[in-house]
């Protein structure tokens, strides 16, 4: 079914996309633009230099403020490190005074996928990996939303309506029968659905939500990368009979989500008038709110979202 997102669904409201250089907060952040929000786009990898980044890659969050100006929104680019705690009050300084409020605030931080290890060492007991790589990976993942929320969530809480969305991996109810890779990962993400069933309870009196959007299988640049292929022929990587030198990509891979699915579940969300019910809920962007039910037709999940 063709649609189109409602342009000025999202029109004059301040988001924020805490890690909006790739993946999922880049295709959040160009979702909300779809919708024509203002978009604040943070993280580490800069044209100016990504030194500070724990991945060495070409994006940038100049690249994913213009994508969110070409889409309709107003995409700006700062460089924080959301693990300097300066840094990120200098941010919600700035954003005080250029805008006075945040509507959405999205905590995509992560960059921990390197220190997670290669599929051989998921499951082995936490003594046998790197504790320096655990122990950065608990900063990473939790210490920078713990962080961010502290110093941005006072301007969306000053007035009712506020949403907070606190991105994770699993469900609070698929994680507590899946130990997930190891002691530190699982600890991560279990932590940080935790985290917004916490926040929801304290932005509950402020009349602002919060809730923890977990994505499938993403597609995001590195998963790209790492099967040869770009969203434009990603079920290439789905050929048995490869011969690129890349490897096949599992069955599972065909059922994946691209950033822009994601973004624009969020998106739906941030625009429910209702969406206050969801509240401390953890859930899959398929099952964000709807004007009816999402199924995954062939071709990039990107489109097959029904209108915002």
């Amino acid at each position: 079914m063709a649609w189109s997102p409602d342009p000025d669904a999202l029109r004059g409201r301040l988001a924020v996309v805490a890690g909006a250089t790739r993946g999922a907060g880049r295709g959040i952040a160009a979702a909300l633009g779809e919708a024509g929000a203002t978009v604040v786009c943070t993280g580490r990898s800069s044209r100016c230099g990504n030194r500070d980044s724990d991945y060495h890659r070409p994006e940038t969050i100049e690249e994913t403020a213009e994508l969110v100006t070409e889409l309709g929104g107003s995409g700006v680019a700062v460089r924080v490190d959301h693990l300097d705690v300066t840094q990120v009050r200098m941010l919600a300084g700035r954003l005080k005074a250029d805008y006075g409020h945040i509507d959405i605030l999205v905590n995509d931080i992560w960059g921990a996928e390197v220190l997670k290890g290669p599929p051989d060492t998921w499951g082995r007991p936490m003594w046998q990996h790197d504790l320096d790589d655990g122990l950065r990976m608990l900063r990473l993942g939790l210490d920078t939303h713990l962080i961010t929320s502290h110093c941005l969530l006072p301007l969306l809480a000053d007035r009712p309506g506020g949403l907070l969305v606190e991105i994770t991996d699993g469900t609070t109810e698929f994680n507590a029968d899946n130990p997930r890779l190891s002691v530190f990962y699982d600890l991560v993400k279990n932590a940080v659905n935790r985290l917004a069933f916490s926040h929801g309870h304290e932005l509950a009196a402020f009349g602002a939500t919060a809730v923890a959007v977990t994505p499938g299988w993403l597609r995001s640049e590195m998963m790209l990368d790492n099967y040869g292929v770009r969203e434009a022929n990603w079920r290439c990587a789905l050929d048995l009979a490869r011969t690129d030198g890349y490897p096949a990509a599992p069955p599972g891979f065909a059922e994946s989500e691209s950033p822009r699915f994601v973004g624009r579940g969020i998106a739906a969300l941030a625009a429910a008038p209702r969406r206050a019910e969801w509240t401390q809920r953890p859930v899959s962007p398929a099952a964000l709110p709807r004007p009816y039910p999402v199924t995954r037709p062939p071709g990039p999940l990107a489109t097959a979202l029904p209108p915002l």
